[in-house]
């Protein structure tokens, strides 16, 4: 069964960087997942796809993967560019303000 360590990113309701400064060992799904016919649930038998390891550093997951014999990719993190503007967000409600009023 092969695994993928990976640094999760900030979702979308997040202003800040909270959880995401762990790393993830998750596991790839085994088997499709089917469509209940009385339900119409969506379920797998697989449940090694529920499974998700947290890791303080990219070596301890490699390290636990390792020991286990679990077969991983790394996947490199995507790092965030800075957002900073010269005066901040207080630049908006300045009252020296340099630009036109646009609300």
């Amino acid at each position: 069964m092969r695994a993928r360590i990976y640094q999760p990113a900030k979702t979308a309701m997040q202003s800040g960087t909270a959880k995401t400064h762990t790393w993830v060992l998750e596991f790839d799904q085994a088997s499709p997942r089917e469509i209940d016919p009385l339900m119409g649930w969506t379920s797998s038998a697989d449940t090694q796809g529920q499974v998700r390891l947290r890791f303080q550093t990219q070596a301890e997951a490699e390290a636990y993967a390792k020991e286990n014999g679990i077969a991983y990719d790394v996947i490199p993190p995507n790092p965030r560019k800075p957002n900073i503007r010269a005066r901040g967000y207080g630049e908006n409600f300045a009252t020296d303000r340099r630009g036109a009023w646009t609300h």
